[in-house]
């Protein structure tokens, strides 16, 4: 989606988040002026520099497909930068869930605020007080999210999306963490987590909560789901895939830290199909499991099966626009967008 409407509406984003931040820093002023560089360095500069916009972007098009006027920008922009917020506050709860060392190539909140912790030689457990800082700074952001909703017109439209919206991430996350300790590893469990801990909250609610704003016919949020289940579930994929196969100097994290965590991702669960149960998957801790877990996913067959029903789910995604009710520039935008989302490289 490289046209000069797209780049301007990622400006549009980041500058209502500027002033969303700056809004909520000020809520802070009876901290310390050491706490409140601790809050601008690990949360305030991490939703500002990172990131692609895409689910701000799903918002603005959601909204354009259903026919919504340009007199409902400030709720878009809003509510885009709401789920930007919820994304932060996801990230950096994920990372302490998955003891992540490193994200977008820096060490991850929890990690950096422990160091911090060692160096000056605090009282207590610097790990635990990483996690726990993090995990603060998760719950601001998700404070901050429910902030920059209300403070768009038209609110309470889209209010009722972004609870089911928070409802379903959180509770793929649950899946997340439940499947990975009960070692539930079929594709179909593989596929529920997919879905509600990425796809639903990266795709179809986020069209959704701009489909709320413009007030548009319940007809046109049947073809926007249409279009957003399989391309949420595509865009999991290639995250799967990129956690075993991506560049870390483009992923921004190690190489091969899904298979060190045992994460039971679709990919993973169709290799242990195709190799008829219990595999080296289940034994990865250094680089040489992970070198041969990478062979056996490939000599398996399971990655090319991905990358086919990758572009099939995308396929059929593009397919459900085909309807005459969705503007012809929203529609542009959605099969711009839907490449974007499942041929990115981090």
């Amino acid at each position: 989606m490289a046209t000069r409407e797209a780049v301007d509406l990622r400006g549009l984003v980041d500058r209502r988040l500027d002033e969303l931040l700056e809004s909520e820093m000020g809520r802070l002023a009876f901290l310390a002026e050491e706490d409140r560089e601790t809050l601008r360095r690990h949360l305030v500069e991490f939703v500002r520099t990172g990131g692609k916009r895409l689910r701000p972007a799903f918002v603005y098009w959601g909204h354009r497909a259903a026919g919504g006027s340009p007199a409902d920008q400030d709720a878009v922009l809003a509510a885009g930068c709401a789920v930007e917020l919820l994304h932060a506050s996801a990230l950096i709860l994920d990372d302490v869930m998955d003891e992540s060392a490193t994200r977008r190539g820096h060490p991850t909140a929890h990690v950096a605020l422990a160091e911090r912790h060692r160096r000056s030689g605090w009282w207590g457990d610097p790990a635990r007080y990483g996690e726990s800082v993090a995990t603060l700074l998760g719950m601001l952001a998700f404070t901050w999210a429910d902030a920059a909703l209300l403070s768009g017109d038209g609110a309470a439209e889209a209010l009722q999306v972004f609870t089911q919206l928070r409802v379903e991430i959180i509770a793929g996350q649950y899946l997340d963490l439940a499947y990975a300790a009960r070692g539930v590893a079929g594709v179909e469990a593989a596929a529920r987590v997919s879905i509600y801990k990425s796809g639903k909250y990266t795709v179809e609610r986020p069209l959704h909560l701009g489909h709320a704003i413009a007030a548009g016919d319940p007809a046109i949020k049947e073809v926007l789901s249409a279009y957003a289940l399989p391309l949420g579930e595509a865009f999991q994929l290639r995250d799967d895939v990129l956690g075993v196969f991506g560049d870390p100097g483009h992923t921004g994290k190690p190489a091969g830290t899904d298979l060190r965590q045992g994460k039971r991702t679709y990919l993973t669960a169709e290799t242990r199909e195709r190799a008829g149960g219990g595999t080296l998957l289940d034994e990865v801790r250094d680089e040489a499991d992970v070198a041969a877990a990478r062979e056996l996913i490939v000599a398996t067959g399971a990655l090319d099966a991905v990358e086919r029903r990758i572009t099939a789910l995308v396929a059929d995604a593009v397919q459900a626009l085909d309807d005459d009710r969705v503007p012809q520039d929203a529609r542009q935008a959605l099969v711009d967008l839907a490449a974007i989302a499942t041929s990115r490289t981090s």
